[in-house]
């Protein structure tokens, strides 16, 4: 009987429903509505994701090692670890919030159900990487939905950690467009491109795509393999573009090269030190540094 709930409701075999009813992605009853059921379908899909590259991590002693930036009520992270992490015995997930009483909520949840190996810190992604709650290599860095510049805080937060994986789905990237806002009349004299982002709407559009190929080459510079592909479908949620990153060592200087040319013919120079330190000067061949 509980097989054909599982099935009913499009979850995976032995997937706890009390850990859904205390998500409130289940009502008391046993029922899902439509939103909830939204809800339930994106984040399994990034389970999906994520899965494969805890595979790939060995299991031993505390590893794999997950930290989940911009938590919020770590809906992924407590369905990670009742479908990974739990029934394997081994590893840990960090969950990294800004809000208090989501930080003291989830802490409740998790000694609740038992899971012993989350915890939950009330941390800055910035301010993570030198919090000594945390150790010092994390296997996994992901930032689902971490509002403006907290994705390159996590990313920051990866590259300090020497994490073998990033997986990141971007929100509100507004750092960006209020640069390009900043000197856009100086940016139109300049260029015909800026007629790109000359009116407000597109000011905000041409800022966040601007941001994530930003990201991607950063990443590459610093010697991941970076693939953009869709979270879920449009349908589901206009925020949903999903980057993973895979260490490889390899640090291109060529990323780096267009990275800085694509800050110089936008007027961003001003963001390189802030936002992307650290990659290789030197032009040439890339090679692993």
């Amino acid at each position: 009987m509980k097989a054909d709930v599982h099935a009913e409701l499009g979850l995976r075999p032995g997937q706890s429903l009390e850990l859904l009813k205390e998500l409130h992605i289940l009502t008391r009853e046993g029922r899902i509505n439509q939103d909830s059921r939204r809800k339930l379908k994106q984040v399994h899909h990034l389970v999906q994701f994520i899965e494969k590259l805890l595979a790939e991590l060995p299991a031993e002693g505390d590893h794999p090692t997950l930290a989940d930036h911009g938590a919020g009520k770590s809906y992924l992270g407590f369905i990670l670890y009742d479908l990974f992490f739990r029934p394997r015995g081994v590893g840990h997930i960090y969950g990294i919030e800004t809000r208090a009483e989501l930080v003291e909520r989830s802490r409740a949840l998790a000694a609740r159900l038992g899971f012993e190996r989350m915890r939950f810190l009330h941390l800055s992604a910035a301010d993570a990487a030198d919090a000594a709650q945390l150790p010092e290599r994390i296997d996994i860095v992901t930032a689902l939905h971490a509002c403006d510049t907290a994705t390159d805080d996590a990313i920051a937060f990866a590259l300090r950690k020497q994490a073998r994986f990033l997986v990141l789905v971007p929100c509100c990237q507004a750092e960006v467009a209020g640069v390009l806002r900043q000197h856009k009349a100086l940016d139109l004299a300049r260029t015909p491109l800026a007629e790109l982002w000359r009116h407000p709407l597109h000011t905000r559009e041409i800022g966040s795509q601007l941001t994530n190929v930003l990201r991607c080459l950063y990443l590459e510079a610093m010697g991941y393999q970076v693939t953009v592909t869709e979270l879920v479908g449009w349908e589901h949620s206009l925020k949903n573009e999903l980057i993973l990153a895979r260490w490889t060592g390899q640090r291109k200087r060529s990323a780096a090269q267009r990275l800085r040319e694509l800050l110089a013919q936008f007027g961003l120079q001003e963001l390189e030190a802030r936002r992307y330190p650290g990659m290789p000067k030197e032009l040439g061949s890339d090679s692993n540094l």
